[in-house]
């Protein structure tokens, strides 16, 4: 008798990046797909150091259970610079997760029922819309632009609908690169003031920023709201870090949620997280991140420049991991995926973050996780495979 699965399985599929990354672990394979930091900016030796300081001095209660909340210490190192930052946060007001993933699943249970309307940007995060998804709300979307969502579509759809949620990356978002501005933070915010609408504000690579100038949250305007971070971009994936800054009442749901889901996140990972982090210079570190994604970013963009078509355009973020492209009217990236995977290099088809009606014509690509000869070799091989298809489509 085969088992009958929940209904809120039906319309839910494997990720299209994480299937795209089986192909990819070909090493004959240049891979532009994953949303992968660069395994050279990650601190083996200092993490191996704060492991055994960690085991050495405390290493019994280091491997005891803890509190759903997260490690105290590791709590209030977050709220410090945050506070550094301009944002004043408590610690109280912090929950330690399992990655910024788990944020994204805490807020669904907490505050989703089903058919709640949820708005995302237009294209939005890919596990966002799957997280999501399992709570089977109504998607709606906004579009982006070059600075942020587009006010008007967004006033209207606020007006017009009751949308429960709101999930935005507003620092070099994923997909597609982009930072929304000063002035589209704060017209975001005093539209979300009028409404009876939760932010969610995912941050994952806000340390990032290697151009322009930091802005403050969206959620720094706001009484109520969400805001996620990691630790995956500015120590490492694998320790998968990540925290939730809510209200005091959302925050005791949330802690009940997570309850319900793990009782707590690696205690024993975030005493080295905490470890890592008191023993080194973490500002010193970022820094070193930056440098080396500024330059892979940029030799990215000269590459386009010299072997893209002219009439293909791409986004030129100030930080972060990816940059997006749009290809001529007429195009299908998922065409171009078959072409270039014959040339031995690979990208996530654009489709896959969008909820309706996909711009087929875009794909994302990944610039963090590449050194100079797979970025100069890679983006050569992808115009060759652009110009092909446009030959093939009598474009």
């Amino acid at each position: 008798m085969a088992p009958e699965f929940a209904d809120r399985m039906k319309n839910i599929h494997q990720s299209f990046v994480r299937e795209i990354l089986k192909v990819a672990d070909n090493p004959e394979i240049i891979s532009f797909a994953g949303g992968l930091p660069n395994p050279d900016s990650f601190p083996v030796e200092a993490l191996k150091e704060a492991a055994n300081k960690v085991l050495s001095e405390d290493g019994a209660q280091a491997l005891q259970y803890s509190t759903s909340e997260g490690y105290q210490p590791l709590r209030e190192y977050i709220a410090r610079r945050y506070d550094k930052n301009g944002l004043n946060v408590d610690s109280e007001n912090i929950l330690i997760t399992n990655g910024s993933q788990q944020c994204i699943d805490l807020v669904g249970k907490v505050f989703l029922n089903q058919d709640d309307k949820v708005l995302l940007e237009r294209p939005t995060y890919l596990a966002a819309i799957q997280a999501l998804g399992l709570y089977q709300p109504e998607f709606r979307e906004v579009p982006l632009l070059e600075d942020g969502v587009e006010i008007s579509f967004l006033e209207k759809i606020l007006t017009g609908e009751r949308i429960k949620m709101f999930y935005a990356v507003t620092n070099f978002q994923n997909p597609t690169g982009i930072t929304y501005s000063q002035r589209k933070r704060e017209e975001v915010a005093e539209l979300l003031q009028k409404q009876d609408t939760l932010l969610v504000e995912d941050n994952p690579y806000g340390e990032i920023r290697f151009a322009g100038k930091n802005l403050a949250p969206i959620n720094s305007y706001l009484t109520d709201g969400v805001l996620f971070g990691s630790f995956s971009k500015i120590v490492a994936p694998g320790m998968r870090m990540g925290w939730i800054v809510a209200s005091d009442d959302i925050m005791d749901n949330l802690v009940i949620a997570k309850q319900a889901s793990d009782l707590h996140s690696n205690y024993f990972t975030q005493r080295v997280v905490y470890q890592f982090l008191q023993d080194n210079d973490v500002d010193k570190h970022v820094q070193k991140i930056r440098r080396m994604y500024r330059k892979q970013r940029d030799l990215m963009i000269r590459m386009i420049q010299e072997h893209f078509p002219a009439e293909v355009h791409y986004t030129e973020p100030e930080g972060g991991m990816f940059l997006w492209v749009t290809l001529p009217p007429g195009l299908s990236s998922m065409d171009l995926f078959d072409l270039a995977l014959k040339e031995d290099v690979a990208f996530v088809p654009g489709e896959t973050f969008y909820v309706n009606d996909a711009e087929k014509n875009t794909l994302r690509l990944n610039f963090s996780n590449s050194d100079r000869e797979k970025i100069e070799i890679g983006i050569k091989r992808l115009g060759k495979s652009i110009e092909k298809l446009i030959v093939q489509k009598n474009i």
